[in-house]
């Protein structure tokens, strides 16, 4: 490991060492530890010196590397479902679950319920991002550990045989796991001449999904996909590699 920048608390430079191993980097990574350290610093931990800053910067990051692999990966793919593919890599519960796998929260510096909160481990995650980006200045640091994750998410999203109605198969699911039922929220109307909505799928005081459409329900259909997808736990199950898209998901 580079050692020009280490921390001056070995402690915690060996619990930064370890994640990144976790990560699966060389032991030679060029890693900006003072970076990494503050990316995962929770305002709660510090008021004044904290990821706040890194977490803005890291969801562009994610975002261009979203987008890249899914560009690159689906050259077939219309730009509809690039779209929602992405909108399900990227949500607050989709990086939730990777920071809970690479056991991010127990390396966040945060008063003890914000370490396993969702919205706070996304927020870390991204900030993370920001860190190891900043470090090299590219993605060299991001790309060998995190772009298997997205294509065995993106995978599992196109071979999911779901039915197209997914505000139905969206409330089986919350009332079955939770006894409740989404909240769908209008938050864009225009038209006309040409109408275009765009509605928020709201659920236990957290926005899970958002999608547009021609229609107030089109757009509510494509907020569904979004949500269902991000909620649902078979999605979390590694699929193997490689397979190619054959046919595009049914349009909503």
């Amino acid at each position: 490991m580079a050692s020009f920048n280490e921390l001056p608390y070995p402690r915690r430079q060996r619990q930064l060492v370890r994640l990144v191993q976790r990560l699966g980097l060389p032991k030679n990574a060029a890693v900006n530890w003072q970076l990494l350290d503050l990316a995962l610093t929770h305002p709660t931990a510090n008021p004044h010196h904290n990821n706040d800053r890194l977490e803005f910067l890291g969801d562009s990051v994610l975002l261009l590397v979203a987008s890249q692999f899914l560009y690159e990966r689906y050259p077939k793919a219309k730009v509809g479902t690039l779209t929602e593919l992405c909108s399900v890599l990227v949500s607050n519960l989709r990086l939730a679950d990777l920071a809970q796998g690479y056991e991010l929260g127990d390396d966040l510096e945060a008063a003890d319920y914000y370490r396993h909160n969702t919205s706070e481990l996304a927020d870390a995650f991204e900030a993370m991002l920001a860190a190891l980006y900043l470090s090299t200045g590219d993605l060299s640091l991001i790309q060998p550990w995190l772009l298997p994750q997205l294509e065995a998410q993106a995978e599992a999203l196109l071979a999911d045989p779901t039915p197209t109605n997914y505000k139905a198969a969206l409330q089986e699911w919350t009332q079955k796991h939770h006894q409740r039922l989404p909240e769908y929220r209008l938050t864009s109307e225009l038209g006309p001449p040409s109408p275009h909505y765009v509605t928020e799928v709201w659920f236990d005081g957290h926005c899970i999904g958002q999608g547009e459409g021609r229609s107030k329900k089109s757009a509510e259909q494509a907020a569904a996909r979004v949500a269902f997808h991000s909620l649902n736990p078979k999605l979390t199950t590694q699929l193997s590699l490689g397979t190619d898209v054959t046919s595009e998901p049914t349009s909503t």
